[in-house]
């Protein structure tokens, strides 16, 4: 960048850091001697975009009469100005942003004590549209393979069986239910460890000085079979009730038989309370046997004619045909009221769980599938907020209602950064549907003093800078890995491409992602899509 745009980007970072953080409003003549300035000092050193937002800008105050400016109002104001100084420093186009972000795309889970050689194969694999997910430290391993659902997982294999190895031998069971492919790695070519990896179960073994082009095709391969497999499993292996994949074909026989015989038809959403408080306080081998527990209960309550879809985790959709609301409604109170006195128990710890559930009756005309999973949803979330353990109707003249809430905390000393990321959390796909709750934090310290956090177990997704002054992210992120409830901390770092060593220490203290600056908004939006679908 010239050394001119790059002095003016730094003064119009401090003017702004500085209005940001002011308790006064700021005036409109401040406002307008701010912006004249850019103005002339943009068209005098060739940076004529910055040049010309301002002038807009400038345009616009004309007719403007209010002497004094509120920050939100000011922020949201200087948006397309604050938008033209990122990008310079990106160097990103604008249109790039128009293109639709992809969650959808194939997510690896990459387990290895090793971080110089997870930064390697995270920047190599991620060419190829992939999403991979690096954990360093192995204390993570389950609770990270639990919270992404991987389509694959590469995990390193050495003589000393590590403590990555021993989680993967817990998690063995589950993933050959799902048919998540293994690919185990090494160091050593040696024929013993190639023997080893696949006595453990292995899928395929790499030796870590492969050809890059050679494992692409073997890994694409294994996630080929996979997709593969999935679309010709209808029954969840855990819970044996039918899978998602198998939903819309149901959905349309029951449709065909209600207009043949003129029978009511509801859907429910029932979701287990408090389930990942069960998988952290316990274990998730705990939480799969509660999951069994609970379809096998439910299946002996339901009629012949009724159907149980595991929708996703531990959210089940039931399709009851013959059924009006009310007759569903008693029908899940009545399995409600038993389940909760089924005992569980993990080691000496004993309890019992509850669901909560939302009931919609289908409508000759309305019967479109997803709109009514919608309003089912959403009586399920109205059962949730009115204290669990309770089924709900939905009440169509209230609809829409409570949306699901989304916390996410920006921690970062830039001003134009921060503006950037909450505008992009604000007007992304990725939070339609959500109540946002979104604070920013101009360093560590402050983040770290903040009662924000602290006043909710809902989990929050905080985005966090590694370079910040008082308190750097890796002294956050230390701090927020030794907090009792720090399960409830989704953490995707921010970094410079110059610091291997913060990445290497942000992934061994449990940094979910991170991504290196400067990044492109686009590919950070698709990472915070991938972290939001985990949150629960």
């Amino acid at each position: 960048m010239d050394k001119y745009i790059q002095t003016l980007v730094k003064n119009v970072r401090t003017k702004l850091d500085e209005w940001f953080n002011q308790q006064e409003n700021i005036q409109l003549e401040d406002l307008y001697r701010f912006l004249h300035s850019i103005a002339g000092t943009a068209a005098t050193i060739g940076f004529d975009e910055a040049g010309e937002a301002a002038k807009a800008l400038m345009l616009q105050l004309e007719t403007v009469e209010d002497p004094e400016w509120t920050q939100a109002k000011l922020k949201d104001f200087l948006y397309p100005l604050i938008s033209v100084f990122y990008y310079q420093d990106v160097n990103e186009d604008i249109e790039d942003l128009k293109n639709a972000v992809n969650t959808e795309q194939k997510l690896i889970l990459m387990i290895d004590e090793d971080t110089s050689f997870l930064m390697m194969m995270k920047e190599e694999l991620e060419k190829n549209n992939w999403v991979v997910m690096s954990v360093a430290n192995p204390d993570r391993t389950i609770q990270s393979y639990y919270d992404f659902h991987p389509d694959c997982v590469m995990i390193n294999i050495s003589n000393n069986d590590s403590i990555g190895i021993k989680n993967y031998l817990q998690l063995k069971d589950n993933m050959r239910k799902k048919f998540i492919p293994t690919i185990m790695m090494s160091q050593d070519n040696a024929k013993e460890i190639r023997l080893k990896a696949y006595q453990l179960g292995a899928d395929d073994f790499i030796h870590k000085t492969m050809d890059m082009d050679e494992l692409t095709i073997r890994i694409n391969r294994q996630l080929e079979r996979k997709q593969e497999l999935d679309a010709l499993i209808m029954i969840d292996n855990l819970t044996n009730v039918y899978n998602r994949n198998y939903l819309h074909h149901l959905y349309s026989q029951l449709i065909h038989h209600r207009k043949q015989s003129r029978h009511n038809f509801s859907i429910a959403m029932v979701n287990i309370d408090d389930f990942k408080a069960i998988n952290d306080t316990n274990s998730h081998v705990t939480g799969d046997y509660v999951l069994q527990t609970f379809a096998n209960h439910m299946k002996k309550g339901l009629s012949v004619h009724d159907v149980i879809i595991r929708y996703g985790g531990d959210v089940f959709i039931f399709l009851l045909p013959e059924s009006t609301a009310d007759q569903a409604k008693e029908v899940l109170d009545i399995l409600l009221e038993e389940f909760a006195t089924i005992p569980f128990e993990y080691g000496k710890h004993h309890f019992i769980c509850t669901f909560s559930a939302g009931v919609v009756e289908v409508e000759e005309n309305d019967e479109d599938l997803i709109k009514n999973i919608e309003m089912a949803e959403a009586a399920l979330h109205q059962a949730k907020a009115n204290g669990k353990k309770q089924v709900r109707l939905v009440q169509r003249e209230q609809l829409p209602s409570l949306p699901k809430h989304l916390h996410i905390g920006i921690v970062d000393d830039d001003p134009i950064i921060r503006t950037m990321l909450e505008e992009l959390v604000h007007k992304s796909k990725i939070t339609d549907g959500y109540s946002l709750d979104i604070q920013t934090f101009t360093n560590g310290m402050e983040f770290l003093e903040s009662e924000w956090h602290k006043r909710s177990e809902d989990p929050y997704l905080i985005v966090l800078d590694g370079m910040m002054p008082r308190m750097d992210g890796i002294e956050v992120l230390q701090n927020v890995r030794e907090y009792r409830d720090q399960d409830k901390y989704t953490v995707i770092m921010l970094t410079s491409r110059k610091s291997d060593r913060d990445i290497a220490r942000a992934l061994t203290l449990g940094a979910d992602d991170y991504i290196t600056k400067p990044f492109k908004l686009l590919e950070l939006e698709t990472r915070i899509g991938h972290l939001i679908k985990r949150m629960k």
